[in-house]
Formats: structure tokens, sequence, C-alpha cells
């Protein structure tokens, strides 16, 4: 019987499609789950809604057991076969609003602000410490563990906990399992969807698809180029951003615009505001889904606590399809984000990349990609840069190298000053308090 330790269990919505997974995965139907959260009301209402789930998909076949606060941590990761990471250091309220709040007072204008930009930066600063954590209670109880991290931002904390811990780990995400599919429904070539073939590759959140062909063989990009040039040349639509990256260098990449719109200099420009409204760039958008999330949490609570109604079926999610893969050795392909070390040859070893990956019982097997075409090797460098030395900061604990940090990401150095930076830079590390108190 596998153990899967949650860790993030409060992210309740997430919690249900990963556990609610490993509940449709025959080999997973009777893991122990272990529930870690710090806050206790969030971790009782996943625990509630696990329940339910559980006798109502699963028969009750797995034992759930719940884990609050730094003092339980280490019974809720001993014996791990797997550990699922979702945890969100400072939550929406107060740090995902300092987040956007302080940066709006230099002109700064945001979208996401988990990946990358300086709200992506401080995410990272603040969640890396509580990570070390994590990987010191790992290395002492379930050494053997596949860490399966989904916590943004992606490159940042994957790239930190396989270079600076013993930690099997493996960054997973939303995005590449849907990239070619919903660019085809969008372009209305649906009738290609079936027996596709593509290779992705990059960096979380700016992987590129590289090749797309139908079942047959077939180039679809000449196609995909066409109509991409002409919707985006026909009105307004959500997708725009990404499909400007096909009309200039050549590719679409795996996120979407809102996330893209804020991982370069080219659209949130404060002497350029025309820009917002003509690519159709949502600003302050993270917050917006963080509001209408936690409504609509609220919302399912009180329907399962009323009659327990609650159903799900197996989603797309990498965590199950993994976790089945390693216990049956039967061999699957992912798109994992894992430390490069060549496998993508013009971008540096120490950089996280987003490649094809082999699962099968020994574990994550990374594949060789090779060269990508040079404008997008240098596409992901700008990030890799902001990326790089954010892991540094978070290494020396150095004001100094936040400010690095913040001067190397795309956006921030297009809009502000160096003084500008490290000012703002001072602001947020005051504004977050005890979440940044480590940095000196």
């Amino acid at each position: 019987m596998a153990k899967i330790t949650f860790m993030g269990a409060g992210s309740t919505v997430f919690v249900r499609n990963v556990i609610g997974d490993c509940m449709c995965a025959p080999a997973l139907q009777d893991a122990e789950i272990a529930l870690y959260d710090i806050d206790s009301k969030r971790l009782a209402e996943s625990e509630i809604m696990l329940k339910a789930l559980n006798k109502n998909i699963n028969e009750g076949r797995s034992a759930i057991r719940t884990y609050l606060g730094p003092d339980n941590r280490k019974e809720a990761l001993r014996d791990a076969d797997f550990v699922v990471n979702a945890i969100q250091v400072g939550f929406y309220d107060p740090c995902t609003i300092i987040d956007f709040e302080v940066p709006k007072k230099y002109g700064l204008r945001q979208t996401i602000a988990d990946t990358l930009g300086i709200g992506g930066i401080m995410r990272g600063l603040r969640t890396i410490p509580v990570l070390e954590e994590f990987a010191a209670d790992m290395e002492e109880v379930c050494p053997n563990a596949l860490f399966l991290n989904y916590t943004n931002p992606m490159a940042i904390l994957t790239g930190y906990m396989q270079r600076y811990t013993k930690v099997k780990t493996v960054g997973l995400c939303h995005s590449v399992q849907v990239c070619s599919e919903n660019l085809l429904k969008d372009l209305g070539m649906e009738d290609k969807l079936e027996g596709r073939k593509e290779l992705i590759a990059g960096i979380n959140h700016m992987g590129w698809l590289l090749e797309l062909r139908d079942r047959d063989g077939n180039d679809l990009y000449p196609e995909v180029r066409k109509r991409a040039l002409e919707k985006n040349a026909a009105g307004k639509h959500h997708d725009m951003v990404r499909y400007e990256y096909i009309r200039h260098l050549g590719y679409y990449c795996t996120e979407s615009s809102e996330h893209n719109a804020e991982y370069n200099p080219f659209f949130l420009k404060a002497d350029h505001p025309e820009l917002v409204d003509q690519f159709n760039i949502p600003l302050d958008e993270y917050p917006r889904r963080c509001i209408k999330q936690i409504a609509d949490w609220e919302d399912e609570k009180n329907r399962i606590l009323k009659d327990g109604i609650i159903s799900h079926d197996r989603s797309r999610e990498y965590a199950s399809h993994i976790m089945e893969a390693v216990l049956t050795n039967q061999p699957l392909k992912i798109g994992g984000n894992v430390v490069n070390n060549g496998l993508i040859s013009n971008l540096p070893n120490d950089a996280c990349v987003e490649v094809p990956c082999l699962v099968d019982g020994m574990g994550i097997h990374p594949c060789y990609v090779g060269r990508l075409p040079v404008q997008l090797a240098a596409m992901n460098m700008t990030n890799i840069n902001a990326q790089l030395m954010t892991i540094e900061a978070a290494r020396t604990r150095r004001k100094e190298d936040i400010y690095r940090a913040a001067m190397l990401d795309p956006h921030t150095a297009a809009e502000l000053s160096l003084d500008e930076i490290v000012r703002m830079c001072d602001d947020l590390i005051e504004a977050h308090g005890s979440y940044m108190e480590m940095y000196h």
C-alpha cells in the first residue's frame, strides 16, 4: 500500500483533483493519504471533502489522516512514497496582495505574478525557506520518496530543490498536456487532434511547441502560422500574446497569454499603455481568480456539508499517472521540470528546464532534446537569468542578490531604473515582514 502525503492540503480545489485522481487509479485506490497544512480551518474543509469523495467514488478504501502544523510535519511525511507539494506561502492575503500593490506604486503592472517578474521572485524567496524544512524532514523520514512539485514559481523552486537538496524532485505543470490541443481547437483545426505528434521543450510556462504533426507525419505549423496571423488581425481574443509569439518567433508556447504578457519587455510598457488593450491583456488577473476561487469553494463546501454529494472523473494532471507508472512499472511519458545538465544544449546546465521525461518503476528519466532555435533559447535565457539569480539569493539570503534578481527580470528592468528597483525590493521585503525576515 502506497503512502501519499499532500503538503498544502488546504488548497482544497487542487487536492480534490490530485487525490480524486488517485482514487480513480486502481494501483492507488487503497493508498494512505496524509494531508498536511498549517491552517486548521482549510485542512478540516479538505478532510470533509476528501472523505465524502472517498466514500462516493472509492468505497472508502483510502485511509485519510490529517496533520496540522510544523510539529506534526515529520509524521505526515514519515514513510511516504510520494509527496505532492501545493503550498502557497503567505496565501492570497496578505502576500499575493502585497506582490501586486507595492509594485503598482512604482508603475509596474502585472497579470499573474507567480512565475517571474517581481511577484514571482518574491514568491520564490518566501517559499524556498519552507521547502528547505520539508527537504530536511524528507531526507530523514522518507528519503526515497518522490517529490512532485506543483507550486510556483516552478523553475525557481524545483531548481532549488534539485540543486541544493537530496530529495528526488520533479516539477509538474498543467499547461503541457493541453498546449497543442487548445491551439488546434482555437484555430478551427479540430480534425487534426486525433493521432497528432508533438515535441515540447524549453522552460516552465515558456516551453516551446517545437514540432506539431498530424497522424501521417505532415507538418501542421505552416497552417497554424497562417491562421494565427489571421486571427490576431481579425480582432480581440483571449490568446493574442502567444499568437504574436508565433508571428515574430515562429513558435507557440505552453502557458497562457496572460502569463506570457509579463515574461518579457514587449507588452506591459508604461510608455505604450495602448498595448494592454491592443493585445487584450488582463491586468491583475490572478487576484481576481483568487477571489472567485475562494467564493466558489464556499458554495461547494456548503453543498457537500448539506448532502455529501461530490464526485470526480480522473483528470489529466500528471501526479496520479506518475505514481501509477512508478508502482506498476508501466512506462509513461510526461513533460517534467528537471535540472538541464545538457538536455537542452544551448541553455545553461544549472537551469531548470521542461522536457519530455519517461516515467517507470525506476522513477523519472529526462530525455535529451538538443538545441532550441536560437530565438527561443534567447527568450528562455531572459527568464533563466532571473530564475538562477533568485535561487542564488535564496541560497545566500542577501538583499543584494534579491536586487540583482529583479534587475535581471525582463519586465522589471524594462520599466524601472536601478535605484527604483532597489527601493521597490526594499519596500516589498518590509511589507512581507516575517515571511522575508531571513534576508539581510
